[in-house]
């Protein structure tokens, strides 16, 4: 399926995507911006770049607290955040039982949803008195070569996938031809076991191990993806087999029952 470009999309406001493209430069793990990284980062050039940082600071949706050459994320921020956590109901709901699953099982729990050509991590439930992986709110990860990103082309719509395969630019080599295989494979995961493993032997990053399983709420209009993930040495395939992808899959259909939502499953052509 070819999709539209939408920036040539009369109704497309150009400038709007270019200032929600600064805000998402951004990473939990970042001391700051200057406009040099953020125009790196976006790809926009540096005068565009110092025009949009200084409005969004203007507006409150970007702070310079500490160190006057280096922007952060804003209140204005903080509070739209809320707003939209507060909005979609099973955020809340989905904490204590991803927190149960992740102290039962020891991995760190996280929720996923589509940003573009990636998944991004929305939310952490990290297993008490457990020191665990890495991955923090913000990080994106790959299409290809993560449970995450194989469990999320495997729920999407065909108009979705389409759409997230051309968005992702061939990130770490994707294609639509591997895409729709990793599609396959996961949907047949899905259907015959209930959670999605990517092979490890070709995950993207080889001290991580998941399982993963897709949510589809009412509240929004494309699925998103619980992942339970540790180093190998403390989730083995096996594990994720018989112990953490049941548990997580479980977890995710005691969310659904609390929603008074059947099971979600993609039905359509793959």
């Amino acid at each position: 399926m070819k999709i539209e470009d939408e920036s040539q999309d009369r109704r497309f406001a150009t400038t709007l995507a270019r200032g929600l493209s600064v805000l998402r430069a951004f990473r939990p793990s970042d001391d700051g911006l200057g406009n040099a990284e953020i125009s790196e980062r976006t790809g926009l050039p540096k005068s565009t770049v110092s025009r949009l940082t200084f409005t969004l600071q203007s507006l409150g949706y970007l702070t310079h607290a500490r160190r006057h050459d280096r922007y952060r994320p804003g209140p204005a921020l903080l509070a739209l955040g809320n707003v939209a956590s507060a909005s979609i109901s099973f955020v809340e709901l989905s904490g204590p039982i991803m927190q149960r699953l992740a102290d039962a099982t020891g991995t760190l729990a996280l929720l996923s949803v589509r940003d573009r050509g990636r998944v991004l991590i929305t939310k952490t439930w990290r297993p008490q008195g457990v020191s665990s992986i890495w991955l923090e709110v913000g990080h994106r990860l790959p299409f290809k070569g993560s449970s995450s990103g194989h469990a999320m082309l495997a729920s999407l719509s065909e108009e979705g996938f389409a759409q997230a395969v051309a968005e992702a630019q061939g990130h770490r080599g994707l294609t639509e031809e591997i895409a729709r295989a990793a599609r396959r494979a996961a949907y047949t995961q899905l259907v015959t076991e209930g959670f999605v493993i990517a092979d490890p032997d070709a995950y993207f990053a080889a001290n991580i191990h998941a399982v993963s399983v897709p949510f589809q709420s009412r509240d929004l209009s494309e699925p998103v993806i619980f992942t339970c993930g540790a180093m190998p040495k403390d989730l083995s395939m096996e594990r994720m087999r018989e112990e953490v992808g049941p548990k997580l899959h479980e977890s995710v259909r005691e969310l659904e029952r609390i929603m008074g939502q059947g099971p979600f499953l993609t039905r359509h052509d793959i």
